[in-house]
């Protein structure tokens, strides 16, 4: 009995976090802003991708969310570009929620702006069932983690629509083999766009770069 209750407990959580997040996705709509979500392990590079973007992408009005534990690490990154950001510390939780992101969303200029990019807590497993309303859900993995990441990791890369392989520039150091993690994204879920590229040496950037116009054109 106990094991049913608590089965019934996740599906009613679960539940409500979709109708909260459908609301989200509603009210960045009605303001014709698009949400983007990147998940991912610590230290798969998010935040840097997430700036690269800010740097780049002049043409938008960009702001971020940082989810984590201690989010203020992040944060701070971002502050430093100039872009509206907001701080979300989840404390013990290993995961946004879409509860969490509508308190981020009412405290950012929306009518102002034309690009959210919600990062999400560091790991592959909690965010996976939870939508917070975003129009894209990106993962980052990166070669440093092995190439066996992807496989280990299914559920999350089902409900992905871009996966971005970072640091293949030093693959061969880590003896890990991109493609391989390429190929497993696909075998989970064959719809999924996938792009290798190293964040810090600027390979393929541009290919992260047109996702994310494609994404807010695509939307409006």
């Amino acid at each position: 009995m106990h094991k049913v209750e608590d089965i019934k407990v996740e599906e009613d959580l679960l539940a409500a976090n979709r109708e909260l997040a459908l609301l989200n996705r509603e009210l960045l709509d009605a303001n014709k802003v698009v949400a983007i979500e990147v998940s991912g392990a610590i230290g798969s590079g998010k935040t840097t991708l997430i700036e690269l973007a800010a740097q780049n992408l002049k043409e938008y009005r960009i702001a971020a969310v940082a989810g984590d534990v201690v989010a203020s690490l992040d944060a701070r990154r971002f502050d430093k570009l100039g872009i509206p950001t907001i701080a979300l510390n989840t404390g013990k939780e290993c995961h946004l929620d879409a509860h969490l992101v509508s308190h981020a969303l009412e405290k950012l200029p929306l009518d102002e702006l034309d690009i959210i990019f919600i990062e999400n807590v560091g790991n592959l497993i909690c965010p996976a069932d939870f939508d917070l309303g975003a129009h894209s859900r990106v993962v980052v993995v990166s070669v440093t983690e092995g190439d066996d990441i992807v496989a280990k990791h299914p559920a999350i890369f089902r409900r992905a629509n871009l996966v971005v392989i970072n640091k293949v520039d030093i693959a061969a150091y880590v003896e890990a083999d991109p493609h391989k993690m390429e190929e497993d994204a696909r075998k989970i879920n064959p719809s999924l766009e996938v792009i290798q590229v190293s964040a810090r040496k600027g390979y393929n950037i541009d290919r992260w770069l047109n996702f994310i116009a494609r994404t807010v054109q695509n939307k409006r």
